[in-house]
């Protein structure tokens, strides 16, 4: 096995690895539409406040494999965290260990000791995992929603329940002057890290427009709706989706401030983001979002949208 570094964010590295990632997920998850060009382009894309490291392992010049890893610029110590990928026409022929040490060479010439690696929660995913010395640090599920039928009224409903002493401001891609320093101050209250993305602490109305420009590069289109109190005009909590040329969007964040919580605002902000993304994209069928499998009070709320999950990640730790 050959092991190339590539730009995540040259067009040309997501035709190559397309393919594969194509065969990859109609195995791993086989209900879901096509990878597009643009969901591995978000995937592979350097992050606002992070680098980004991107291998790939070659067998007799083509493409059987590849790892992604973000590493938090704002934590030079941290870990590099991110995901592999064997494509199943390579598999059992050595290009997961060549990846993983290639991984972990790369982040000890960084000064960073972990490796963080999402895979499929299997047994297969498991048995590498030990070979490799990797302990499990924690389990996400993956939950999908199917937003016709049943599914679509029951997010007009929930939309239509507002929560008094508030109301819904909703944009698409650019967040609009006059709330973007609030939107950010509420931003920087989010505790859940994110996969391969870098945690930033005090966030402003410039690190929200260079999120904004991150979707657009990737083609995707991110719906916010934002819950704003009526007395301070202060943001109260928002969800994110973001939505591509594919029948499948992907849920982001969802955050209520602390203490506006048990409110139902949750719930009426997200039903509300969803259904509006439903009504203005007629090919949009399903919405996925990952949660821990300890954030009771997310996946609470996803129940009652409607979402089910079908499958879980898991996510381990080995030195590097």
């Amino acid at each position: 096995m050959e092991i190339r570094s590539l730009d995540g964010d040259d067009p040309a590295t997501i035709s190559l690895l397309l393919p594969g990632f194509q065969e990859t997920m109609s195995l791993e998850l086989p209900g879901d539409p096509p990878v597009s060009q643009a969901l591995l382009a978000r995937l592979l894309q350097r992050r606002h406040g992070a680098d980004r490291i991107v291998l790939a392992a070659f067998d007799d010049g083509r493409p059987a494999g590849c790892t992604k890893l973000g590493l938090d610029l704002g934590d030079p110590a941290g870990p590099g965290h991110g995901s592999l990928w064997v494509f199943p026409s390579f598999r059992r022929r050595g290009g997961g260990r060549a990846l993983v040490d290639a991984a972990r060479a790369e982040l000890r010439a960084r000064g960073r000791s972990h490796l963080l690696v999402d895979a499929p929660h299997t047994p297969a995913a498991a048995g590498f995992a030990a070979v490799h010395g990797a302990q499990l640090r924690g389990t996400n599920l993956r939950n999908r929603l199917f937003l016709r039928g049943p599914a679509r009224t029951t997010l007009d409903e929930l939309a239509a329940r507002a929560v008094p002493g508030h109301h819904l401001v909703q944009w698409t891609d650019r967040c609009p002057d006059a709330l973007a320093d609030s939107y950010a101050r509420a931003w920087g209250t989010l505790e859940a890290p994110v996969n391969g993305q870098a945690q930033v602490h005090t966030p402003t109305a410039e690190d929200v427009r260079a999120r904004e420009a991150e979707s657009r590069r990737a083609g995707h289109r991110q719906y916010v709706t934002a819950a704003v109190a009526d007395d301070s005009g202060e943001v109260a909590g928002y969800g994110t989706l973001f939505v591509r040329d594919s029948p499948m969007a992907d849920a982001g964040e969802t955050l209520v401030q602390a203490a506006r919580r048990r409110r139902g605002l949750g719930t009426w902000l997200k039903a509300d983001l969803l259904a509006r993304a439903v009504r203005e994209n007629e090919g949009l069928m399903l919405v996925q979002a990952w949660n821990d499998v300890r954030n009771d009070a997310v996946i609470a709320l996803n129940r009652r949208l409607g979402f089910q999950a079908d499958s879980s990640w898991s996510t381990y730790c080995v030195t590097a």
